[in-house]
């Protein structure tokens, strides 16, 4: 007999558990569309050719492939034909590539799907994981006026999702690549570098400081010093942030263009009513995938830093051109939602949610069958969520699975309340129980549960 067991590197969870991520989910969703963003799907797997661009850095290297049995049986060279997609941003930049003449520019889109890398199996590392994306697409150019509206969108969402402080911490490429050609650091180097200097909050100063100044980057101390130095900065505040940007000094032409485009983003932030104590410059931030050009965003939560970014992203100018001649710049971000709410019921912050359904009919015989199922029927006409007892058992052992199950209301209809017209309910959250008229059951509990939510209590 084969032991059943998942996968390592999946989030497998208990109805009540998934109830909560679904929760988290539909909340994304509802906060996406409230900002206009349309709702997009791919298939969970590309053909090889098409996911497997020079443009995805070290995330290429952790590609899943797919081949059938019947492809296996008749071998072949090469790379298999199909793998499983990595993120869902490549798979945007084909999508849009593909029906561009069909959508309408700029193109707002939101996913919310599974997405799969071969990441080392270690707790709160997934290979199966839910990204919550949304990206904006123009045709030719794309106004630098919606790198500030994402970040706002991000507000919106963890503010919505209400799991404590967080500070979006916002970086230019150009910025950096410019800084960068100050230094003498140019072409491929740049984006080595790059890659380097993303991996400063993981490894440590020492280390990204060694590898910078070794084999393969050989950069002179008072370069690599340079590159600490500018890595440091932070701000606390709009105005400190606009007064460490003037702080920088002069540059290349690169480098001026990146800050004129990040002061640009601040001051739209404040429009947009974004709180300050929200955003923040953070020069160490590069994002380690090739294919951003312009702003970065990554997000962490301020009392919870172990987490790591819970939110990130940018702008890619370039993407779909490997799939068309048109230009079709964008920007946008991820959530990284399976690993987020691992971490998040790690840290006590998200429990174990109620059960989606409102109330149990319980049933004390076969005789009131019939009558069970009707007044399910009447509740769930009502509004509400509702299971049937279907086969008689002792009251208290409905009543306990109720309880376990997380179901609030149970409702009792026995001979007595029968003879009088009413209905006895069981309040499971609040440990009380009253009685209520059959017609008004239904409006009774919508307006219980209508306050409960309203309290956050549920």
């Amino acid at each position: 007999m084969i032991k059943p067991r998942t996968p390592p590197g999946v989030m497998e969870l208990l109805p009540r558990d998934q109830i909560a991520f679904q929760r988290m989910l539909d909340t994304i969703r509802r906060t996406f569309e409230r900002f206009g963003f349309l709702p997009v799907e791919t298939p969970v797997f590309e053909l090889t050719e098409v996911l497997l661009t020079k443009s995805g850095g070290e995330t290429e290297r952790q590609v899943y492939f797919v081949q059938s049995t019947g492809a296996l049986e008749k071998g072949g060279e090469g790379l298999p034909e199909l793998a499983l997609r990595f993120d869902l941003t490549v798979p945007l930049a084909r999508y849009v590539a593909e029906h561009e003449h069909d959508l309408a520019f700029p193109f707002r889109r939101y996913q919310m799907q599974r997405v799969y890398r071969g990441e080392r199996a270690q707790r709160g590392r997934f290979r199966e994981f839910y990204q919550c994306d949304i990206d904006v697409v123009g045709k030719d150019v794309l106004s630098t006026r919606y790198d500030a509206e994402i970040p706002a969108v991000i507000s919106a969402v963890f503010e919505a999702l209400a799991i404590g402080d967080f500070t979006i911490h916002l970086n230019h490429r150009k910025l950096l690549r410019g800084y960068f050609e100050g230094l003498g650091i140019e072409g491929e180097r740049q984006f080595a570098v790059l890659r380097e200097l993303d991996k400063l909050d993981k490894r440590g100063e020492g280390p990204v400081r060694a590898t910078l100044q070794g084999e393969g980057f050989g950069l002179p101390d008072d370069a690599v010093d340079r590159l600490m130095s500018f890595a440091r900065v932070r701000s606390t505040g709009h105005d400190d942030a606009l007064a460490k940007l003037a702080a920088l000094g002069s540059g290349t032409a690169l480098f001026e263009e990146g800050r004129d485009e990040l002061r640009a983003v601040l001051e739209q932030l404040r429009v947009l009513g974004v709180p300050e104590a929200r955003y923040a410059i953070n020069l160490s931030i590069a994002r380690g995938l090739d294919y951003y050009t312009g702003i970065v965003y990554e997000t962490t939560l301020d009392a919870h830093p172990q987490i790591g970014s819970i939110c990130s992203g940018g702008r890619y100018d370039n993407l779909a051109g490997h799939y068309t001649k048109s230009k079709l710049p964008g920007v946008g971000i991820s959530i990284g939602l399976t690993r987020l709410f691992f971490q998040l019921r790690e840290a006590g912050l998200v429990g174990t949610a109620d059960s989606s359904v409102d109330a149990l009919v319980t049933l004390l015989d076969d005789a009131g069958l019939g009558t069970a199922l009707s007044l399910s029927q009447r509740l769930r006409a009502a509004g509400l969520n509702v299971e049937t007892q279907l086969e008689p058992r002792k009251l208290a052992r409905q009543l306990q699975y109720a309880d376990r199950a997380g179901i609030r209301f149970v409702v009792i209809r026995g001979e007595d309340e029968a003879a009088r017209g009413m209905v006895a309910v069981k309040d499971l959250r609040r440990g009380e129980q009253f009685e209520v008229a059959e017609a008004d059951l239904g409006s009774t509990l919508q307006v219980e549960r209508e306050q409960w939510r309203a309290l956050g209590e549920r």
